[in-house]
């Protein structure tokens, strides 16, 4: 919850049509006011330039997208996984279709561990894809 007492009014001048293209997406994501809107974009902004920059405990998800088809792929990941177990908080497996799996991975840690660990699991062969998205938890207001 914001403290009002803290809370600084700014100013902002933005081109008309930027700014209708921001109102049209701020409803859009159903945010309840420009400031609300802002704030979130700051705090992105901030985290994203605190995981470029800094080796901080992180938490991600890994999504990785495989075809349990290919022979030993379903031991490979979890082989990968129990290697780093203390940095694998838990893991979802997902049945697509006949031929693809989908798994969810949690994981935290150093971001440059969490970017080996993902690294590692996305070149596994057999997997299709793989994406992982990284947040710091401390210093976000």
């Amino acid at each position: 919850m914001i403290n009002l007492s803290d809370t600084n009014r700014i100013g902002v001048s933005i081109d008309s049509k930027l700014l209708e293209k921001f109102d049209e997406k701020i409803e859009e994501k159903m945010y309840a006011n420009r400031s609300e809107a802002i704030r979130d974009l700051i705090r992105d902004f901030l985290v994203k330039d605190e995981l470029k920059y800094s080796n901080e405990e992180v938490i991600g998800s890994l999504t990785l997208v495989y075809s349990h088809d290919t022979r030993g792929i379903s031991d490979k990941l979890n082989q990968l996984q129990h290697e780093d177990f203390t940095n694998v908080l838990s893991s979802v497996h997902l049945h697509l279709n006949e031929e693809n799996c989908m798994e969810i991975v949690a994981i935290k840690g150093d971001s440059n561990k969490i970017k080996e660990i993902s690294d590692r699991l996305i070149s596994s062969k057999g997997v299709k894809h793989g994406k992982l998205v990284m947040t710091s938890f401390k210093n976000i207001e």
